[in-house]
């Protein structure tokens, strides 16, 4: 299941209720490809479509495609705050370490 961290879920739901619209949900979807795996992104979203998975964690609505459910399903969503900024930050364990092509990702 993914976890959203009681940080990430107080920050969203200040967000949604700042926004007027505490019914949305967030939105896991794929953002691209890097040598370190698959890069997830995350939006908030009103609609579910026919082909998508919905869970819910720490009073946050998640919803993504089913694919994406099967290789991100031990992750977190978190929010941190640190000297590079603040933000949401996903973590995915089950992704893949390095395909070695690039030669910076080490």
């Amino acid at each position: 299941m993914i976890e959203v961290t009681e940080k990430a879920a107080s920050e969203l739901k200040t967000l949604l209720e700042q926004e007027g619209k505490p019914e949305l949900s967030l939105r896991i979807f794929v953002a691209g490809v890097a040598c370190s795996g698959v890069q997830y992104g995350l939006a908030l979203d009103d609609e579910v479509k026919e082909d998508d998975v919905t869970l819910e964690s720490n009073g946050i609505k998640l919803v993504m495609a089913k694919d994406i459910e099967r290789s991100f399903s031990e992750g977190s969503i978190d929010y941190v705050e640190d000297e590079n900024g603040k933000g949401f930050l996903i973590r995915n364990p089950s992704a893949g370490g390095g395909c070695g092509t690039c030669g910076g990702c080490h």
